[in-house]
């Protein structure tokens, strides 16, 4: 039986390959002996002295193929706006899915690092439709000044940029969503200085990664939570090179793997004679980078203030005013401007649409806003990905209290789209909405938000006890009721707020369970009228909450509460691989 064959590709020059060896020498000691393992090195100019050297590492199982990218980047050299591209080694992970078609995915590993994993295992990971595999980038996340420069200038939150030192590639995805073409076009808009081409993978990649666990790229650097016999990589990052320095961190093991190549005397030459003013240097260029890193930020043009510029003014101050509310922790208001409110009068309305008028016109408007939301969704402007534990709402016998995280004015036809696939015979779902919604808002919307079973909460006592009352009802006869406990809606803000406990309270009245929902956001390739990205979304019903009846009422409510928010905090956490966190913590 043919073994599987495993793509493993490095980048490198010809002063650089002796490290590269050292590396592939570790990959080879840890690999499973099951599988095959093809070696490419891209590179513009390696003797045929060191590539002997690394042809040594060749055997049954690993094959090394050298090759000279120079006629490929020729043959693109049209697209490509700079020239000193060609020497940049590290750009060439960009080219491997569209020179070698033949692979679905890759491994992309610096030369810079020692492999105590089992590669195979990496490989094996399965990231879906994801760009890449990758670990995420500590030097982002734990200096601040490199932090607030991804932010402000790539924009990209620090807990969500990677380190591109290690890439499980996915090609497939590569091809189909054109990232060559992304990344040249890129570089035509905006030269980053920072750390280059990482900058544009990750402007690229940006929602379409999938985090592996951190030891696979385990960076020489800072804060490290486990010891180091733990990480299946060890990247020697930046400055800090074991053959510059006798006291770099974790250098006996790169030593120990250096030892037992034919290039350990060659390194080790470089570390006795590795000069002070060489050191001196080294310490400079890391001091200069982070001032690089504030000055690229402190930039009015920078490339974010650029795409800003492109966008739709109104939105972006939107966009700052949510950054606002957030750092001040007025999370329960709302960011952009509403109707205005006029109290709702009891007399005014029909709650549960008892009369054969209100029958007719929820019949006309549920009919008006099926052929609405499927020219949003024929027209790419409402794109669901998943919906994930459906069997959470088929699996109900009772009615049910649904809460969602408000993002956007259409978010509630997509929770509509999810009951409805649920298939639930004779059990409607109902929508909790604000007064003024229902009493000002105007035109076609106005229309479905007073006909669409919709329940408005009423500033008007008398008005809000029909509505309790008409709540109970529904929630009795097996409905559902859509309640948004954040009380604010915040346009394509991904983070769960603070809850309300209005939800929870409907939940322990009636003796329902809540059913915590959220959905995750990411970019797409389509571009909005707006200016932003388009919005693809992944639906999350949790199973039901069902209040503890050995709690006192109002703990009941508090609790439902806290295990709600617990659950979108533990979705929002695994979904954008990065914990949750306000700024309003700073």
């Amino acid at each position: 039986m043919s073994r599987k064959n495993i793509p493993i590709f490095f980048a490198c020059d010809d002063n650089f390959v002796k490290f590269t060896i050292v590396s592939l020498f570790s990959i080879k000691e840890n690999a499973s002996k099951e599988n095959h393992y093809t070696v490419y090195v891209l590179h513009t100019g390696i003797t045929s002295a060191m590539m002997e050297k690394l042809y040594e590492l060749q055997d049954e199982n690993f094959t090394v193929i050298f090759r000279d990218v120079t006629d490929y980047l020729y043959s693109i050299s049209d697209k490509l706006p700079i020239r000193d591209y060609y020497s940049k080694t590290t750009y060439y992970r960009v080219f491997i899915a569209e020179m070698y078609p033949e692979y679905d995915k890759a491994i992309y590993i610096d030369s810079d690092t020692v492999v105590q994993g089992d590669i195979s295992e990496l490989y094996d990971t399965d990231i879906d439709d994801c760009y890449v595999g990758a670990c995420h980038e500590q030097v982002m996340v734990q200096v601040d000044e490199f932090g607030t420069y991804v932010e402000r200038v790539i924009g990209i939150d620090r807990n969500n940029f990677f380190n591109a030192g290690l890439l499980l590639i996915n090609c497939v995805e590569f091809r189909e969503h054109m990232v060559l073409d992304k990344f040249v076009h890129y570089l035509k808009q905006y030269t980053f200085v920072v750390t280059q081409d990482e900058d544009y993978l990750n402007l690229i990649c940006k929602d379409r990664v999938f985090w592996l666990d951190q030891r696979w790229n385990t960076e020489v650097f800072g804060e490290i939570p486990y010891p180091a016999e733990e990480a299946k990589m060890i990247h020697y990052i930046m400055v800090n090179k074991p053959w510059h320095y006798e006291d770099c961190r974790f250098g006996d093991i790169f030593w120990k793997y250096t030892e037992k190549t034919s290039v350990y005397g060659e390194i080790k030459q470089i570390l006795d004679s590795y000069p002070e003013e060489k050191k001196q240097r080294d310490t400079l260029s890391a001091e200069n980078l982070v001032k690089l890193a504030v000055e690229e930020t402190l930039r009015t043009d920078n490339f974010k203030n650029r795409q800003d510029s492109l966008k739709d003014q109104g939105r972006v101050a939107v966009v700052k005013k949510i950054e606002e509310y957030e750092r001040a922790g007025r999370f329960a208001e709302d960011v952009e401007d509403d109707p205005p409110t006029i109290p709702l009068d009891p007399d005014d309305i029909d709650y549960l649409r008892r009369s054969p008028l209100a029958k007719a016109r929820t019949a006309a408007a549920f009919s008006a806003a099926r052929r609405f939301v499927n020219r949003l969704t024929d027209d790419k402007k409402l794109i669901i990905k998943e919906i994930r534990g459906i069997e959470n709402l088929t699996g109900l016998e009772t009615g049910a209290v649904l809460t969602c995280n408000h993002f956007n004015a259409f978010d509630s036809f997509a929770m509509q789209i999810a009951v409805d696939s649920a298939k639930l015979k004779n059990r409607k779902l109902y929508r909790v909405i604000r007064e003024g919604n229902y009493t000002s808002f105007p035109g076609f919307y106005g229309f479905l938000m007073r006909n669409c079973n919709t329940l408005p909460l009423s500033s008007n006592h008398k008005t809000l006890k029909k509505f309790m009352e008409a709540t109970d009802t529904l929630l009795g006869r097996g409905h559902l009721v859509l309640v948004y406990p954040e009380q604010s809606m915040w346009w394509n803000y991904r983070k769960p707020k603070p809850l309300k406990n209005g939800a929870f309270t409907f939940a322990v009245k009636n003796n329902v369970p809540v059913i915590p929902c959220f959905i995750t956001m990411r970019d797409t390739d389509l571009v909005g009228d707006d200016g932003f990205f388009v919005q693809e979304y992944t639906i999350h019903i949790g199973k039901p909450l069902e209040p503890d009846r050995d709690l006192p009422y109002s703990k009941k409510v508090q609790a439902l509460a806290d295990e709600n928010y617990r659950i979108w905090k533990e979705i929002y956490e695994r979904e954008y691989g990065m914990p949750l966190r306000y700024t309003t913590e700073t």
